[in-house]
């Protein structure tokens, strides 16, 4: 978790069909080099894993304006009408693919525009609002909502927000408002979660770049009218070089969609193979200088994550419908299913999880509207936790639903019963542990967030690189910080029975409690981090079960504050107040199991044996326990070839007018 200088990425030796070779360091540091550095406004989530628990950055609870509200509502409405009257979901599970009819209706609505300011014919809704739609229009169709999410969170229109010049943003925002679909272009066949190996080019060539290269797993690629492309820009005299973001026009000589990609869940998902071979693109679609795409990516990404536990919400609120209305139409033994207690705990588990995952999501939300708080964390915590849970929820349905539950759709209408796609929710929610950072991914991300002040302060002294006066150094500001850090995390309010007490009222369940725990665990939390940190220093990075245990304790203690602080607003405007504290009540009593556990699990595990065992796996060690059984797999490459050059193939490629 280091942070040294980066070496030029057009500099390093290339592996086979042009990817560039790196070696494990040099990777972190081009990872390291495109985050956001500094730290300018507050962070609820940052204090937090550094044991200070800021419940005024919070509480009370943000509103958005009245004007936000009524125009977000009566886009809602509407769009409420176009779900029922215009989107047949089973229709688009059967044929994989969302008709043209949909698309334009959707594009007519304004729906392509949610995010992009009026002054571009846009409809400039809040960031709670466009959540809110997705969520509405996700629950639909969830391929819907996908191809809505990555037009506006990660394609062409979010970095042209942030990054772009004014002439771009004239340009293209009233094309993407509009009728325009646009696409985000990053990962390759050999290129995922280490962008330091980006393998297609971009080079310059007078007012131009002419790109060569293939992506992979194009969202929207397949209909896209409009791509931001990451594209490596070879070092040259007086360029440095490196990713670069470009506009690209979808429809460009020597662009192919090669391929249209099927998946397990989200069959409507128009996701391709783009190759590109000798595309020129004027040097004015550039957006931002060379060699900062991964920094406009990452900040893009800052709160375009929300748009998918968005969708999770979406999920958890039909879950909780269908789990309420199957459960107690269903009996067993005399009595409605609901009222045994092993299919009563899941339901209950899925009331509360939905209610704090909205919460966490309509925070994080209206925080981003406001612009006062740094949310990188708590965006990315969003995400894992909505991904999680909300996978946890959709396979707690299928149970309830018993064999129900494993039958399609068609199946249940085709012998009379009610056509509840319960299957397809969990085919649909499985990809979201992966889309936009994997779990695995998202653990390392948010953690290297949350060690940050640590680093700042005696990654030197960790640095192998560094020399002994940088060390020495080092060690000087860092005895410093720790020597004022440390006693704050030994006691807090916390402690104190009376802390919180705005959150306890008779008649309701008291929340006050559950709010000490949380700022007692917050500092419990950074103990362990900082313990850990001096005993594994430099390893620290090689230990990511310990660090993603840190952050699924960081993301519960996060969704049971935001919970609460819902309730408590709920409570305030008289909107069902009291079955707000409940549900916050019953989540945070769940949610405190889960974190007894993780902190048991920080020092009582089995990681350094699954290491051993993994050795030994690779090395063949356990070949034997694979006999008995045929391998289906087809033949072929495990990586597609993805050598530059022109396509051999079809282009599949079909805009929507």
């Amino acid at each position: 978790m280091s942070a040294p200088s980066v070496p030029s990425e057009a500099s390093v030796p290339q592996e086979p069909h042009g990817t560039p070779k790196v070696t494990e360091r040099e990777a972190r540091q081009v990872a390291e080099a495109a985050r956001e550095q500094g730290w300018r406004k507050p962070s609820f989530a940052k204090e937090m894993f550094l044991g200070r628990f800021r419940l005024d950055l919070i509480h009370p609870h943000p509103l958005p304006a009245a004007d936000d509200v009524r125009r977000g509502e009566e886009f809602l409405a509407q769009l409420r009408v176009f779900c029922e009257t215009r989107i047949d979901g089973a229709l688009i599970e059967r044929e994989a693919r969302i008709p043209d009819e949909v698309i334009n209706g959707l594009k007519e609505l304004g729906a392509l525009g949610m995010k992009i300011d009026t002054k571009y014919g846009g409809l400039g809704l809040t960031q709670v609002y466009y959540n809110k739609a997705l969520a509405l229009v996700g629950s639909a169709n969830p391929a819907i909502g996908a191809l809505l999410s990555a037009h506006q969170s990660i394609g062409v229109p979010q970095p042209l927000k942030i990054f772009g010049t004014q002439e771009q943003k004239d340009t293209f925002l009233p094309r993407l408002a509009r009728t325009d679909i646009s696409a985000f272009l990053l990962t390759e066949p050999d290129v995922g979660s280490d962008p330091a190996r980006l393998a297609t080019t971009a080079v310059p060539d007078g007012d131009a770049y002419v790109l060569d290269g293939v992506k992979l797993w194009t969202t929207n690629g397949v209909v896209a009218d409009l791509l931001v492309v990451m594209a490596r820009v070879p070092k040259s005299e007086g360029s440095k070089g490196g990713i670069t973001a470009f506009v690209v026009e979808a429809d460009s000589p020597g662009i192919t969609v090669e391929n249209r990609n099927a998946f397990m869940g989200l069959r409507g998902l128009e996701n391709g193979v783009t190759r590109f071979h000798q595309v020129r693109v004027p040097a004015a679609n550039r957006i931002g200088p060379e060699g900062a795409g991964l920094k406009i990516a990452l900040t893009t990404l800052n709160t375009g994550r929300l748009s998918l536990p968005a969708m999770c919400v979406g999920s958890g609120k039909w879950c909780l419908k269908i789990a309420r209305e199957w459960s107690s139409a269903r009996e067993q033994w005399g009595k409605p299913v609901a009222h045994h207690e092993a299919v009563g705990a899941k339901l209950s588990f899925i009331a509360a999880t939905t209610f704090a995952l909205e919460a966490v999501v309509d925070l994080s939300s209206q925080m981003a509207d406001e612009d006062r708080n740094d949310i990188r964390i708590e965006a990315a915590l969003a995400k894992l936790y909505g991904s999680e849970m909300g996978w946890l929820m959709a396979d707690e349905l299928v149970q309830i639903r018993g064999g129900r539950g494993f039958e399609t759709a068609d199946s249940l209408a085709a012998r009379g019963e009610r056509a509840v796609p319960a299957e397809q929710m969990l085919r649909d929610m499985r990809i979201n542990r992966i889309f936009e950072g994997s779990t695995e991914i998202m653990h390392l991300l948010i953690a290297r967030e949350a060690v940050d002040a640590h680093l700042a302060v005696a990654g030197d002294i960790i640095d192998p690189d560094k020399s002994f006066s940088d060390k020495a150094k080092a060690g000087a500001q860092a005895g410093k910080f720790y020597a004022r850090w440390l006693p704050k995390l030994v006691a807090g309010p916390g402690q104190l029975p009376r802390s919180y007490g705005e959150f306890h009222h008779p008649g309701h369940p008291d929340l006050s409690p559950h709010l000490r725990y949380v700022e007692r665990n917050a500092r419990k939390l950074a103990r362990s981090t900082f313990y850990a940190m001096s005993r594994w220093q430099g390893r620290m990075e090689t230990k990511q079960g310990f660090l993603g245990r840190i952050v699924d304790i960081g993301a519960e203690l996060f969704a049971m504050s935001a919970a609460c602080v819902r309730a408590e607003l709920l409570r305030t405007t008289g909107e069902h107040g009291r079955e707000a504290y409940q549900l916050a009540d019953v989540f945070c009593r769940q949610a405190r199991i889960r974190v007894e556990e993780l902190f048991g699990r920080l020092w009582s595990n089995t990681d350094d044996l699954d290491h051993k065992v993994v050795k030994g796996v690779l090395a063949g060690a356990y070949e034997w326990l694979e006999e008995g059984v045929v391998d289906p797999s087809g033949e072929g490459a495990w990586i597609a070839d993805a050598t530059p050059g022109p396509s051999a193939r079809e282009n599949v490629h079909r805009p929507v007018r």
